[in-house]
């Protein structure tokens, strides 16, 4: 018997079910806060409208309202499409969920790593790769642009980069209430059984055909599974190209 192999599948087993057990119990606890959050900042008309619908949000509503430019970006390359770059030497998957080890482990490759964070909701149906954005004033993600980090049998082989150069345009402005993005949104977009499961501030913006792209201060709602709502910070405006009202 090769005890070693042996040894290798029991390792990844108990790994797996690590990851299971955490992910249950992140489900869980996401589930007992949404009983007990706080909905005093959402109007009375949308709390009745919630219910009626039967939408659940399972994320805190940032009560954060901070002033905020929009921000023009350029690729550096050009444009987007970037190729993927294979790993001179490979790293273990879980360094991901490590920002400090994660950065010295690709610095030498990838210069700019620690500008960029983490976001595990993004392309949930990607099963091969971790996603990050960067950030601008090293807070706010750029939900569009994306550093990506593929990775097979547990180590992380190759990335996709497109390096940008960010700077800020118009005076700064408050960003709206989440509580108000919200509302416009349980209003008129969120579909019967909505479930929102993470709210968050950052940037957004489509993008055009042209040398220089502009984005502004964004509200983004993802729902269970996945879909996802822009909702813009200083106008109101639902800006996701992907998102449509529900038919009445």
């Amino acid at each position: 018997m090769d005890f070693g192999r042996a040894k290798n599948v029991l390792i990844y087993a108990f790994l797996l079910l690590n990851l299971v057990l955490g992910y249950q119990l992140w489900v869980d606890a996401r589930e007992s806060a949404g009983s007990s959050l706080d909905y005093t900042s959402l109007g009375d008309s949308t709390q009745r409208l919630m219910e009626e619908k039967g939408i659940q949000i399972l994320a805190p509503i940032p009560s954060d309202t901070p002033v905020m430019p929009k921000l023009t970006y350029r690729y550096l390359n050009g444009d987007k499409a970037a190729g993927i770059v294979q790993l001179d030497q490979p790293i273990d998957s879980k360094l991901v969920f490590s920002e400090k080890e994660m950065a010295a482990a690709l610095k030498k490759t990838i210069p700019d790593i620690d500008q960029y964070k983490l976001d595990p909701l993004a392309n949930l149906d990607a099963s091969d790769r971790f996603i990050l954005h960067p950030l601008a004033e090293q807070k706010w993600p750029l939900f569009h642009v994306n550093l990506e980090l593929y990775y097979s049998n547990q180590k992380i082989t190759a990335y996709r980069q497109s390096p940008i150069e960010m700077s800020t345009f118009e005076e700064e402005q408050q960003v709206l209430p989440a509580s108000k993005a919200l509302g416009t949104l349980v209003e008129l977009f969120l579909p019967n059984e909505a479930v929102v499961q993470d709210i968050t501030l950052g940037y957004y913006g489509e993008e055009f055909n042209s040398d220089s792209q502009v984005a502004a201060p964004a509200w983004r709602f993802v729902l269970e599974g996945g879909q996802t709502y822009y909702v813009q910070g200083i106008s109101g405006e639902v800006i996701s190209p992907k998102t449509e009202k529900p038919e009445e």
